[in-house]
């Protein structure tokens, strides 16, 4: 099963390192990571899409919250969450295909973001049924190259994943 979890920790030199080490040293790999700056500077927020059982992936997170530097981990599987993407793609943009190129942007609201004689950059953002969709659509035109930002999630409603909540 795949879980998204997020976890919030100091921003501080080699905890991305300590973080991705406890996953390989567990022989789990990680999908999806994604790593920022929360409005604290001081903060970080990292974003883990991994594939496990139940079980395991709870030893993880408990593992998780064992590291220096770490404040909080949340396993969002279990609970009502928002979660997207950014993907840029670089198309073959040959004339006799940018009309359906370009429908198919327009559909799916993503849009151009670079143009040059031979090819079009699209950006899209979503969850991850509508940008495999996309690139379904997108695949027999041309696609030259991708470029995914991995998923970034937030619950829904009143809980926070803060220093200060009680989630």
């Amino acid at each position: 099963m795949q879980h998204t979890i997020s976890v919030l920790m100091n921003n501080h030199f080699g905890v991305l390192s300590r973080v991705s080490g406890l996953f390989s040293g567990r022989g789990f790999n990680i999908e999806s990571l994604n790593v920022a700056e929360t409005s604290d500077p001081e903060i970080s927020r990292m974003t883990i899409v991994t594939i496990g059982n139940d079980a395991k992936v709870e030893q993880i997170t408990k593992q998780l919250n064992k590291l220096v530097d770490i404040i909080k981990v949340v396993d969002l599987t279990e609970e009502n969450f928002v979660d997207r993407e950014l993907v840029l793609i670089k198309m073959n943009a040959e004339a006799h295909v940018r009309a359906e190129m370009l429908r198919i942007v327009e559909l799916f609201r993503a849009k151009v973001v670079d143009v040059s004689s031979s090819t079009y950059t699209i950006e899209i953002t979503g969850d991850e049924g509508k940008i495999k969709s996309f690139l379904e659509l997108l695949s027999p035109i041309g696609i030259k190259e991708v470029v995914r930002s991995g998923r970034i999630a937030i619950g829904r409603g009143n809980k926070s994943l803060t220093t200060n909540s009680s989630s």
